[in-house]
């Protein structure tokens, strides 16, 4: 069966067949060019083990599915379809014959979903693992579970070019094989980078690559946008260049023409994507032009859609790139960059699975059966926040029930080849002509680099129709098996359908005219320049790009009429309310609102108590007790509360202050506010309160230790001050304290208090922790000085058996 073709990975085949005669797993690292994909499958196919078995071939992309299988078949001199099939989103070509399945990773994931056991399947291979994406590390995850529970004789194989063998192998307990592969010597040259467009670079990098050497150019650029430019600059090299875009969205006419060697005397350029980093061989390359930069999915809950961003590529991903000018001949590799900056790039690409939207890994895992992803056996485990996030965005679809269930609507779109959105939008469908118009703009959402797109859907959809369906079977198939190929005509878009299955794009201008846009969902949005949408009160959003926490850009969206709107979408009386300390009031408004849209707002005079209770917690939380009137009351007391604690250590004092208050404010306050609205906030209302969180025992001891106020020899009751410098402390006229032999003190007798004596003026004439002391000394002195001053009040000379006088009070006759 094998070609006479002698490839790299030919030496270490009798090695895997040794190691997989005995063990059901195995990593295999062989660089690119080794032969890896083809020979490996095919040498197994003679194995034993495998009986009458099929081997399943997993690739990252449908080109590199679709180019594996149709280089084995050829190697056995038959189409595709018989012992070499092929499966993928958009092209099915498989028999009863065949032994070796080629498939996208998110069909195994699909297929293994859907039946566990994998009945006739004897081995699955993971191609080109080092990518990491989403659907391969949930693919390995459930293969995994499958052999370890139901299947041990089934063969598990990794491969990979770039791999952390280390890593993998410990994660699965095998050995690895390792192939040398051939290779060919590439000069690396480093051009820097300038401030000029990417696309102006590029063209300028290759026009020098192709004058400084012979052969054909591969250059690597992030996306169809950049590489539809670079082309654009690259019109006038003259008629013996052929320019050919390489992207995933591409016909496969258009992709098969890229990868094809250039014509005789001619030299080809083909501008790619990361497509073309590993798996495909392109004939006749002997230059690679690298930008240096990838698209990696990134998604974050506040963003209508996952986006692709920019960034720049790993060590290993360059390295790849740089090795395809050296699989036939030696080469030459371009970099836009400059040599250090290799110190700053990432040794490995992040897995797909750390960054990416999780919600149609959870919906299929529960359809599955597992509700909780952490509790599997994952490479790389996806987050706990992520799942939430996916979680919720289920629930709001109606997929998930808040008991995290299924719906009927969840079961049948967790089978569907779509984004948990998408499917939503097919399971929404009624008539015919509702599911064929669902189809068609599921595949047109879903699949990336439509060019010449309009942000108004409408149109865009009218393009598909006319264009991408005419021309790409595999479209058309698609929207066939998603209808469920009826033969209905499509229904007009209009906004009322489209917002039925995205209630939370719905989205309203800021101000009559405006460009920007809120959405029921809170998300931002904004009109691109020379949007058909402008002057539009109401759109539902269907795609957007930008950064969460910004304004996105519309790139496609629906009018919809006010009518429309009100029919459909229910407002809600949302009350907000604040509180004003400085007025101890509360500033409320009732909103008429669609989620976080807007309609209109009026001023509540009289807000019920639950409100007031609601705004004054909320500022409590935010900016404490401070500006509260009885805020005065509640320090004394933790400061008596201090005393105590820090003066009876041996009792049990429980953690009170000012900031565990804070924390459990709802509990203690609200239930007040509730009952007494402001009156609530009334020192002596809000301190019993307050006295609420205070276990009773505390409480009666502060008040038998650290009273809050001393009754005087004159008979009048004052208030300790336990917050200035000299606390504890009282403050009285000199007169008040006349009788007194024993100095006042708390904590049973233990701290004396700061006795501030005052003169009739209220002024502060001597300060003492000794009263009978200054009796006998001080006051002989004070008296003179006083006694001229206020010769009208009593300055007897024994003040510690004088009568003490009340505030008022002069000298006796």
């Amino acid at each position: 069966m094998m070609a006479n073709l002698s490839l790299p990975i030919d030496e270490i085949l009798p090695e895997i067949s040794a190691e997989l005669s005995t063990q059901n797993r195995l990593v295999l690292a062989a660089p690119p060019g080794a032969g890896k994909t083809t020979r490996v499958p095919l040498h197994l196919l003679e194995e034993k083990w495998l009986g009458e078995g099929r081997i399943i071939l997993i690739e990252p992309r449908r080109l590199a599915a679709r180019r594996a299988a149709e280089r084995m078949a050829a190697t056995l001199g038959q189409p595709v379809g018989q012992i070499v099939g092929l499966r993928s989103r958009l092209d099915t070509r498989v028999s009863t014959s065949t032994r070796i399945e080629v498939v996208t990773d998110g069909v195994f994931s699909n297929q293994v979903i859907r039946d566990p056991d994998l009945p006739g399947v004897a081995a699955v291979i993971f191609d080109e693992f080092h990518e990491r994406g989403l659907e391969a590390d949930l693919g390995l995850t459930l293969a995994l579970e499958t052999q370890n529970v139901l299947r041990d004789d089934l063969r598990l194989i990794i491969m990979s070019a770039t791999l952390d063998v280390e890593t993998v192998c410990s994660f699965l307990k095998c050995r690895a094989v390792e192939s040398q592969g051939r290779a060919f010597p590439v000069e690396t040259r480093y051009l820097g980078r300038s401030q000029d467009r990417l696309e102006d670079q590029m063209a300028k990098a290759i026009r020098k690559a192709i004058s400084d050497a012979d052969g054909s150019v591969l250059a690597f650029l992030p996306g169809a946008a950049e590489i539809r430019r670079t082309a654009e600059r690259l019109t006038t090299l003259g008629p013996n260049f052929d320019i050919c875009p390489l992207y995933g969205a591409l016909p496969p006419k258009e992709q098969d023409d890229a990868i094809a060697p250039a014509k005789p005397g001619r030299r080809k350029i083909v501008l790619s994507t990361d497509i073309a980093e590993s798996s495909l061989t392109i004939e006749g390359v002997r230059i690679v032009v690298d930008a240096g930069l990838a698209r990696v999915p990134v998604f974050n809950p506040g963003m209508v859609s996952g986006r692709l961003d920019t960034r720049r590529a790993s060590l290993a991903n360059v390295d790849q790139r740089r090795g395809r000018a050296g699989r036939t001949e030696p080469g030459i590799c371009y970099r836009l960059w400059h040599e250090e900056e290799n110190r700053g790039l990432a040794k490995a690409p992040t897995p797909e699975i750390s960054s990416t939207d999780l919600s149609n890994l959870l919906l299929r895992l529960m359809d599955w059966g597992e509700a909780d992803p952490l509790q599997l056996n994952w490479l790389t485990p996806p987050s706990a926040g992520g799942l939430e996030a996916a979680r919720s965005e289920l629930e709001a679809l109606g997929l998930v029930t808040s008991d995290k269930k299924l719906t009927n609507e969840g079961r049948a779109a967790a089978n569907l080849p779509l984004s948990p959105r998408l499917a939503r939008l097919i399971t929404s469908a009624n008539s015919d002509a509702e599911k064929r118009l669902a189809a068609e703009l599921a595949v047109l959402l879903s699949e990336k680099g439509r060019p010449g797109q309009t942000d108004d859907l409408a149109q865009a959809l009218s393009g598909f129709r006319t264009r991408d369906l005419a021309r790409n079977t595999g479209y058309k198939n698609l929207v066939s098996r998603l209808s469920g190929s009826v033969k209905a005509q499509a229904s007009q878009l209009t906004g009322e359908w489209l917002a039925r299955a995205w209630p939370d794009r719905l989205a309203m201008t800021r101000e009559a005219g405006s460009s920007y846009f809120l959405s029921v969902g809170g998300s931002g949005f904004r009109l691109p320049d020379g949007s058909r949408h402008a002057g539009q009160t109401w759109l539902v959003v269907a795609d957007a790009s930008g950064s969460a926490g910004s304004d996105q850009t519309i790139r496609l969206a629906c009018d919809i009429d006010s009518a429309t709107v009100r029919k459909l979408f229910p407002t809600q009386t949302v009350t907000t309310a604040e509180f004003d300390p400085e007025a101890i009031s509360i500033r409320a408004r009732a909103r008429q609102m669609i989620g976080s849209i807007q309609l209109s707002e009026r001023p509540l005079q009289k807000p019920d108590n639950d409100v007031i209770a609601k705004a004054v917690i909320a500022h409590i939380e935010s900016s404490g007790f401070e500006q509260l009137p009885g805020h005065a009351w509640l320090r004394r007391l933790l400061a008596r509360y201090t005393l105590c604690r820090d003066h009876f250590e041996g009792l049990e004092w429980p953690e009170v202050s000012e900031a565990s208050l804070i924390k459990s404010v709802e509990d203690w306050l609200s239930p007040q506010l509730e009952q007494s609205g402001l009156a609530a906030l009334k020192p002596e209302t809000f301190l019993n309160a307050v006295r609420t969180q205070f276990d009773w025992s505390a409480l009666s001891r502060i008040d038998a230790e650290a009273p809050s106020h001393c009754s005087l020899p004159s008979g009048r009751r004052v208030e300790i001050d336990y917050l200035g410098e000299q606390a504890p402390m009282i403050s009285a006229r000199v007169q008040e304290f006349y009788s007194c032999q024993q100095h006042p003190s708390i904590l049973s007798g233990r701290l004396p208090l700061t006795v501030s004596l005052l003169s009739p003026a209220q002024r502060p004439v001597a300060v003492t922790k000794d009263l009978p002391g200054f009796w006998k000394g001080g006051y002989l002195d004070m008296k003179k000085d006083m006694k001229g001053r206020y010769p009208k009040h009593d300055w007897p000379d024994d003040p510690a058996t004088a009568t003490p006088l009340q505030p008022g009070a002069r000298r006796r006759n």
